[in-house]
């Protein structure tokens, strides 16, 4: 029996894709209106992280709509700290509140509980379920952790991570102590994904810009490499997409030394320089600017085509960031059927 072709595993090996395959970070959300009809009715968005029902409803949602190439799990980075014991909530118009850590003593009683992440993992059986016989790949993913970490130091993202940042630049053992219990339970939260029929996985640290030189080698790069290599030790067929935003300077070495299969790559990163510095080592995913997507039309199309034209078929076509809330549905249409009439 013939294995169906998924083009962004295609990419993610190495060979060729038939078509060049798309997805959208945050594709499965809140500017779809079956989505808004869905969070209406539910309690919050914890809620329907948590409930396998509406999780896996979320995560089909934009591939029934749109075709999409990638159905990439209806979670949340925060899921994890959670899971380890923190209290976390999230608040209208203010987003998540995260219990912090504030010392080697709060650090040192983190436990990972698998079962207060359980609904995840049923929500990636039934995801996988519903897309048998597609060519979709299901994707599964954590925050970095570095980028989970600043959320359990500070509780949320209103002070730019200012405490996460002194951690690392006054109190790095201790930061140390926190990040390896975060590799810890990343890898075993992602391994459970997989075992749940995660086919592939991506690594958001979102918010790596803020470290730079030794501290972004030492709190980035080198995690990220620890966590990568247990994986692929485990389960060296499923590929990883590893995505540093707004790293810089830093994308380059992130790609040589972290072991990903691919870069997602943000809007700022010049396309000649992703083309001659970073496809050359591995795979790119992204980078049209989120944007450029709300407003649509000519300018979304041309800077579209350019992407396209640079990157080619060693390209999983994305956005730098995900599709925020006013994206119009109708440019999300068009922009995937541009990148479907592209011919490799």
């Amino acid at each position: 029996m013939n294995r169906i072709r998924k083009p962004i595993l295609d990419v993610l090996c190495g060979q060729i894709p038939e078509h060049i395959p798309v997805w959208l970070m945050r594709q499965a959300g809140r500017f779809l209106p079956e989505y808004r009809e869905i969070r209406a009715k539910s309690k919050n968005f914890l809620n329907m992280c948590l409930t396998p029902d509406l999780a896996t409803e979320i995560t089909l949602q934009p591939v029934r709509r749109f075709d999409m190439d990638a159905a990439i799990l209806f979670s949340d980075i925060l899921i994890v700290p959670m899971a380890l014991g923190l209290s976390l909530d999230f608040r209208e118009g203010e987003g998540p509140v995260l219990q912090t850590v504030s010392d080697q003593a709060s650090i040192s009683v983190l436990e990972y509980n698998s079962e207060k992440a359980a609904p995840v993992f049923e929500t990636v059986r039934r995801v996988k379920q519903s897309l048998s016989g597609m060519p979709t790949t299901l994707i599964g993913f954590c925050g970095a952790p570095w980028t989970v970490a600043c959320y359990m130091i500070d509780g949320n993202s209103k002070n730019d991570f200012a405490a996460a940042r002194a951690w690392a630049a006054n109190e790095p053992g201790k930061l140390d102590t926190l990040i390896e219990k975060l590799i810890d339970a990343s890898e075993t939260y992602l391994a459970a994904q997989i075992e749940a029929g995660a086919e592939a996985l991506q690594i958001f640290d979102s918010w790596a810009g803020s470290l730079k030189g030794e501290d972004f080698a030492h709190f980035i790069i080198a995690p990220t490499r620890k966590l990568v290599s247990r994986l692929k030790k485990k389960y060296p067929e499923i590929p990883i997409i590893g995505f540093p935003r707004e790293a810089g300077d830093g994308y380059r070495p992130y790609i040589e030394q972290t072991g990903v299969d691919a870069l997602s790559i943000d809007p700022s990163v010049a396309l000649d320089y992703a083309k001659r510095e970073l496809q050359t080592v591995k795979p790119l995913q992204g980078n049209l600017d989120p944007e450029l997507l709300v407003r649509g039309g000519e300018g979304m199309k041309r800077a579209a085509a350019c992407i396209l034209d640079a990157l080619g078929p060693r390209h999983i076509f994305n956005l730098g960031h995900g599709v925020v809330p006013q994206t119009p549905v109708e440019n999300v249409s068009a922009l995937v059927e541009q990148v479907r009439n592209f011919r490799i």
